[in-house]
């Protein structure tokens, strides 16, 4: 088939979870056979067109307004990102023309229509997550507003849309009115063999941060529920006082999180370490004892398919798709999210029966291929692409 993707992230810009999803998807896609595009932003030093493991990748310099930085004006940025987007898709297609446009998130959703209404193409949305669910529900400014609004758009104009787990699609379903029959359920992916590191690295961060070793890796959100680690700790120190913390990541809650240390006297039981190699981060998740995963609204959870990866015991909210990934304790254990009680439980468990917590994370890593693997997820996808392609 022929698959052009439209994303503003892909590498070398990657802000989260969306571009290794999209980069990851498109690479397999090309590797099965098929012809893949993506449109995706600019960045210095990167070529305007070139071709990366078979995918041809096109990075469009955004059109007006002229917004030097997209975190204090996120919509004006996306808007002329999205011009210069369509303008490519509608240049590219006159010589090539895809079989399915495959749009990811509303940050696309306003060039993908309009691309696919021009050529009448179809098109394929992924809704990674939604500012409803990111916001707890209560859209208080004009920015929540306008990127939910966007999004309701955004999903009406798809011909079929795709979410990472069944909360998702009934998050999806019941926000925005659409028919279920219409939302396919294809979770995100990881090669495994991505996910590796030594042994003498592992030990190297075990002795660096001590032990036994509790693991947070993530973004630094409220909605990432860090705050409930933090507020377990001191619990779960009463009775191991030799535990040790380490919180990879930076965002905008870094500040209130570190305070929230303090005030729980924790000292230097935790450890911020702020942004870190991907090296080092695998060393650090895999050196861990227990990964946990406390997030108040995650519509999939993809650090928990690292942890499962590179062998590490999982503690996860029960909540979104992580109850999903690790279903019914079977693979790790979850809680109440944001209750720091349940967690304190469910930490010290893991941290007292080490060898029963290895146990589940070795069973968790054996089954990653068979429910996680690329090629599976490239496969269902296309599957999608072609309940809703046209003939050329």
């Amino acid at each position: 088939m022929r698959i052009l993707h439209l994303s503003w992230e892909y590498p070398p810009v990657m802000y989260g979870g969306l571009g290794r999803h999209v980069h990851a998807l498109a690479e397999m896609q090309a590797r099965q056979g098929d012809e893949v595009v993506v449109i995706t932003q600019s960045h210095p030093g990167a070529p305007a067109d070139e071709v990366v493991n078979g995918v041809r990748v096109v990075r469009v310099e955004r059109d007006a307004p002229d917004v030097p930085d997209w975190r204090t004006r996120f919509i004006e940025w996306t808007f002329g990102f999205n011009v210069a987007v369509a303008r490519a898709g509608i240049a590219l297609s006159v010589q090539w023309r895809p079989d399915v446009v495959h749009a990811h998130d509303w940050l696309v959703g306003q060039a993908a229509v309009l691309l696919c209404e021009a050529r009448d193409l179809p098109l394929v949305l992924t809704v990674h997550a939604t500012e409803n669910g990111r916001m707890g529900g209560v859209l208080v400014t004009d920015q929540s507003r306008a990127i939910d609004s966007t999004e309701e758009w955004s999903v009406a104009h798809a011909d079929r849309v795709i979410v990472c787990s069944a909360y998702m699609r009934e998050e999806v379903s019941t926000l925005f009115g659409c028919d279920p029959e219409l939302v396919s359920v294809i979770p995100n992916g990881i090669d495994g063999d991505d996910w590796t590191t030594t042994d003498s690295r592992r030990r190297s961060m075990r002795r660096r941060f001590g032990t036994p070793l509790i693991v947070y890796a993530g973004r630094l959100e409220a909605e990432k529920g860090v705050q409930t680690l933090i507020d377990a700790l001191p619990a779960v120190r009463r009775e191991l006082p030799d535990t040790r913390t380490v919180v990879v990541g930076t965002g905008g809650a870094e500040r209130d999180l570190r305070a929230r240390a303090r005030r729980r006297r924790l000292g230097e039981a935790v450890t911020f370490t702020g942004y870190v190699s991907d090296e080092d981060l695998r060393a650090i998740v895999a050196a861990a004892d227990v990964v946990v995963v406390p997030s108040l609204y995650e519509p999939f959870g993809f650090v928990a398919l690292e942890a499962m990866a590179l062998g590490a015991p999982l503690v996860v909210a029960r909540v979104g798709g992580l109850a999903e990934i690790v279903e019914n304790d079977r693979v790790g254990r979850t809680f109440v999210a944001g209750d720091a009680t349940d967690l304190a439980g469910l930490l010290l468990e893991r941290l007292q029966h080490p060898r029963r917590a290895r146990a589940s994370a070795e069973a968790a890593r054996a089954e990653l291929a068979e429910r996680f693997g690329w090629p599976g997820i490239a496969d269902r996808t296309r599957d999608v692409y072609r309940a809703v392609s046209r003939p050329r």
